[in-house]
């Protein structure tokens, strides 16, 4: 056997068997525009992101894909390390399949996202089937309003979330999965006015759809372009969502 096959083989690893799946979806705070630090980039053992290319490897910041020249920190893999901790037995699989700057309008069967040449809500549809064969979906996780933060799209944000997850839900055969979004920066409502109407919307929403949760962004930093949180408000956010499965007791499944 050769020298560059063993090493290979020494540092291969394989993916668990059972991965409790969490579908990362929405625009560019989900995918994280936060600058990787050290911590970002240790893997856990228990953690695991499905690839682009549709395949399991430790996961690690960044770990979206939809505009590599400014993908950085994201809520995504600090959501997962607290459910690690809290859940030490638990093996996580990771789906990030958000796409900066696409409204919730993209986010339905057939639409297309021209800035990535993407369909938002088809590719996810397709990695989570794929990531299925893996294990079973507990959990959603949605940051998105940004772009819907404009007065003719505000006002129906409330509707078409509703819709959004109810298509979800039936499309992956998963009625009951937990279903967590988050509102909007701070910095954004203080930018645009109608940002407002969207976070009171992602919370009013969560107070009809069966088994859906929000969490709040209040105090939370942007980077400066008072567009996106900061690496360290990304792994707050993170934290945030992952408080929601712990405290509401929403991880059923034996790890």
């Amino acid at each position: 056997m050769s020298l560059i096959l063993l090493i290979t083989l020494a540092f291969k690893q394989d993916v668990p068997p059972q991965l409790q799946l969490f579908l990362l979806i929405g625009q560019s705070n989900m995918a994280g525009r936060g600058v990787p630090e050290a911590e970002d980039q240790q893997t856990n053992p228990h953690i695991w992101m499905l690839t682009k290319e549709l395949s399991w490897v430790p996961a690690r910041d960044p770990m979206h894909f939809d505009k590599p020249a400014v993908i950085g920190v994201g809520p995504g893999f600090s959501f997962a390390k607290r459910l690690a901790e809290t859940y030490p037995e638990m093996n996580i699989g990771l789906i990030p399949c958000a796409v900066g700057g696409s409204g919730i309008d993209v986010w339905k069967p057939g639409a297309y996202y021209e800035p990535t040449q993407s369909h938002p809500y088809d590719d996810a549809l397709r990695r989570a089937k794929k990531a299925l064969e893996n294990g079973q979906l507990a959990g959603f996780i949605w940051h998105q309003g940004e772009s819907d933060s404009e007065p003719e799209k505000a006002i129906v944000y409330e509707e078409k979330l509703a819709e959004l997850v109810q298509r979800f839900r039936k499309d992956l055969n998963a009625p009951h999965v937990p279903f967590v979004v988050g509102t909007l920066g701070d910095f954004v409502v203080n930018r645009d006015p109608e940002a407002k109407i969207v976070n009171e919307a992602l919370q009013q929403a969560t107070k009809h759809i069966p088994n859906s949760y929000c969490v709040v962004s209040e105090g939370l930093t942007d980077k400066g372009d008072s567009t996106h949180f900061d690496t360290h408000s990304a792994r707050i956010l993170g934290q945030r969502y992952a408080d929601v499965f712990i405290h509401k007791k929403l991880i059923t499944s034996k790890p």
